[in-house]
């Protein structure tokens, strides 16, 4: 088939590379120069499959209260007038209970644990560099009450077989030394010894250029701006450069997929929630860390890729509004200095913003939709380059009539349907 890729975001090119591999003639279309230009471009580096938790979550109601009078809070919310933002908060706010919590973590770390698999596998085939790390992703704890949670919720990884080790402080400083001077501030850990880390563009990029090797071919700067619709399938799409037609098409525009959906009648409950991030030049590499954790309380990520540090979170409900705010960029800064005081030249740090497309209970959504010809592969949140190669090859398989190597239940449009499956 001739298939058309809206979108060259990691999600975007490992959908072009596994529909390429299938036999497909595949054509990538994004409105930049070049690929992972925007949310792929600086994210948080992590390939957290055993450590991915959905940010909708029993408990959260009551700490995005008390966020609100924090300097350095994880989670921000710039009210406004836009219906969908509000539409969003509340099916957030009805997935914060115990039992869609569980099934929502169930659902991702099914997808994950999968997309490790795919990456691991791709690798070893295309022999791709990306300043990549396999020495396991820490989670840190500053509470104690943090750390009694996470024991709680072990019970599901045991239930998946997913590994993990429980650390006392100094068992977290053995594993990363660097965090010998600032060990005071810290309970405890929690340590996913098969997670990984990697940059993710560096990893697009070079696999966008692999996978026009194999024939995909590219229309750069090339703004789609309408779907158009015949019946139950799509005629063509339109652009700034003009129509576009194909036998089949993969949206994988994040936040902006349903923005393109909405005049067709396809109501998609993605909504853009903004993250920052630094990138710091290491100037001390003993003072640095080897690989990548995550600070529980501030809700931030910090990855070592090769002679950078990336420091990355924050939730900012803002709509499609990219500006950076120094107040957010501060609380990175802040969470860097406290836990690695020396690794860093803090002044020289590059920032960035870009907006992870979030669904209100977390998982993505993959797959088919009411026009038979139009495919999804948006909505993963925090979780994209997690889960990019597992889900780029799911939707070839969807694409191609062939069986899915997963469930896929909890993972397509079908749970947001007034009777689908949750």
């Amino acid at each position: 088939m001739k298939i058309l890729v809206l979108g060259s975001g990691v999600i975007g090119v490992t959908s072009a590379w596994y529909l390429a591999r299938a036999g497909h003639e595949v054509t990538l279309v994004d409105r930049q120069p070049q690929p992972a230009m925007e949310t792929s471009f600086a994210n948080g580096g992590q390939v957290s499959w055993g450590a991915a938790n959905p940010w909708a979550a029993p408990g959260i109601p009551g700490k995005a209260f008390g966020w609100l009078f924090k300097r350095h809070a994880p989670l921000v919310l710039r009210p406004r007038l836009d219906p969908a933002m509000w539409r969003w908060l509340g099916q957030m706010l009805r997935n914060c209970t115990d039992a869609r919590y569980l099934a929502n973590k169930e659902r991702q770390l099914r997808l994950a644990h999968y997309s490790h698999g795919c990456l691991t596998e791709l690798r070893n085939e295309t022999g791709l560099h990306y300043d990549q790390s396999t020495h396991g992703l820490l989670v840190l704890y500053r509470s104690a009450r943090d750390l009694e949670v996470a024991r709680r919720d072990a019970q599901l990884l045991d239930r998946l077989g997913i590994a993990y080790r429980f650390l006392d402080r100094a068992a977290c400083v053995a594993h990363e030394p660097a965090l010998r001077e600032s060990q005071d501030r810290l309970v405890g850990g929690m340590l996913f010894p098969g997670d990984e880390s990697g940059d993710c563009r560096r990893f697009t990029e070079q696999l966008a250029t692999r996978a026009q090797q194999q024939g995909v071919k590219f229309l750069a700067s090339t703004c789609v701006t309408r779907l158009v619709a015949d019946g139950t399938r799509i005629a063509r799409i339109v652009t700034d450069r003009g129509e576009l037609t194909a036998d089949a098409y993969v949206l994988a525009c994040g936040s902006y997929s349903p923005l393109l959906l909405k005049p067709l009648g396809v109501r998609l409950p993605v909504y853009p929630v903004k993250g920052y991030s630094i990138t710091v030049p290491i100037t001390n590499d003993v003072a640095a860390p080897q690989g990548t954790l995550t600070d529980e309380t501030y809700k931030v990520v910090i990855t070592r890729l090769g002679k950078r540090l990336r420091a990355a979170g924050t939730a900012e409900l803002c709509g499609y509004d990219l500006t950076l705010r120094p107040a957010r960029l501060a609380t990175l800064a802040h969470v860097v200095r406290d836990l690695f005081p020396a690794a860093g030249d803090l002044t020289g740090a590059e920032p960035w913003a870009g907006l992870r497309p979030m669904t209100p209970d977390n998982p993505p959504v993959i797959g088919a939709t009411p026009y038979q010809n139009l495919f999804l592969n948006t909505g993963h949140g925090t979780l994209g380059w997690t889960m990019a190669c597992g889900s780029g090859k799911l939707l070839a398989d969807m694409v191609s009539g062939r069986t899915a190597e997963i469930d896929l239940s909890g993972l397509t449009l079908a749970r947001f349907a007034p009777h689908g499956r949750r």
